[in-house]
């Protein structure tokens, strides 16, 4: 979970949910054709996106605050998604 004052993202069984200010966005595994991350351009915000089925994409960004959750979310990143992602 990376969670802001205003946006969160969160990966878990059921797959990828975003709320960014107040809407919210689930995404089954099922519906997900790839997810994608990244620092933003300061290296202060989280960006994950979604790729659904059908080819759109859907994006939050998450700040980070403290200065070392970055690193925190960025090393724990790969494992959750690997974990919870399906294969095949």
């Amino acid at each position: 979970m990376a969670v802001d004052r205003r946006n969160s993202v969160v990966v878990d069984a059921a797959g990828v949910a975003f709320e960014v200010n107040g809407v919210s966005a689930e995404f089954p595994w099922q519906e997900i054709r790839s997810v994608h991350y990244r620092p933003g351009p300061s290296g202060r915000h989280l960006m994950m996106g979604v790729v659904h089925l059908d080819g759109v994409f859907y994006e939050c960004v998450v700040e980070a605050r403290p200065s070392g959750r970055m690193q925190e979310w960025f090393a724990r990143l790969p494992a959750v998604l690997g974990y919870y992602r399906p294969m095949g």
